[in-house]
């Protein structure tokens, strides 16, 4: 789902707006077609990808994330999700 905030900064900022709230790819392309953002981050998608931009590039599998484990005491599920095999 689109946020609704993000269609009110272009028209009051003309900098480089850089959005993250959740989107999914094809909500990003949205957005940047819009010309509603110069730029997407993906914080949940890299958390579980830790090869997001070759997954990307190869339209591979996305690991999901496991949300139980973000922002967690340990590197436990920050550093145990599977990369893409060679």
């Amino acid at each position: 789902m689109l946020n609704p905030v993000i269609t009110e900064f272009r028209p009051i900022y003309q900098g480089t707006i850089i959005t993250n709230s959740g989107y999914d790819l094809i909500i990003s392309d949205r957005i940047l077609g819009e010309g509603n953002a110069d730029s997407v981050s993906f914080g949940k998608l890299f958390i579980s990808n830790p090869d997001l931009p070759k997954r990307l590039q190869l339209n591979a599998q996305l690991n999901s994330p496991d949300q139980k484990t973000f922002y967690a005491p340990d590197a436990t599920g920050y550093t145990d999700y599977p990369f893409l095999e060679s």
